[in-house]
């Protein structure tokens, strides 16, 4: 905004001292311009044997806001893999052989071969699936703050300047 400022009475400057410089005009142009110039001043500065006037004039500062885009927000999501370890408690069967002496005791049956006994042997096994839960949100939005900024600017005025000779005296209110 200040820089728009700037720039504005940069340009209503050389503009001025162009027109005082007489670029861009023809001589018919700036003759007239000049008859124009002499009967203001007459105007702004009339001068009777009762008194005169003399006009002041000041700039003012004219501001203006407009919007412009100073950056840019992106909110966005990544899948991040990590590794994760966890301790299960698992069981198995293990299959014990006790052996026993008889000391020689009597048997009722003879001996055979092909005599066996099956014992099924089980363990548990770990079995990972995975489930996907939410764990929370992120949301964005636009808020308006209001901040005052400083800006000065350099204007000028026309003040009046009295001058008098001899023995004249002044009242001014």
């Amino acid at each position: 905004m200040t820089s728009y400022v700037c720039l504005k009475y940069f340009f209503m400057e050389v503009l001025t001292l162009m027109n005082f410089l007489g670029f861009g005009k023809s001589a018919n142009d700036t003759e007239n311009e000049n008859t124009e110039s002499q009967n203001a001043e007459n105007q702004s500065t009339e001068n009777t044997s009762e008194g005169g006037t003399l006009q002041l004039r000041e700039e003012q500062l004219d501001v203006n806001k407009s919007k412009v885009q100073t950056g840019e927000v992106i909110l966005s999501k990544d899948v991040v893999e990590e590794q994760k370890s966890i301790d299960v408690p698992v069981t198995h069967e293990e299959v014990v052989i006790e052996r026993r002496s008889f000391d020689n005791k009597q048997s009722d049956s003879s001996i055979t071969s092909g005599e066996t006994i099956h014992i099924p042997v089980s363990e548990e096994r770990v079995n990972v699936d995975k489930h996907t839960v939410l764990t929370g949100e992120v949301s964005a939005n636009k808020q308006e703050v209001e901040e005052t900024k400083h800006i000065e600017e350099t204007v000028k005025k026309e003040e009046a300047h009295i001058d008098s000779t001899g023995d004249t005296k002044v009242t001014t209110t």
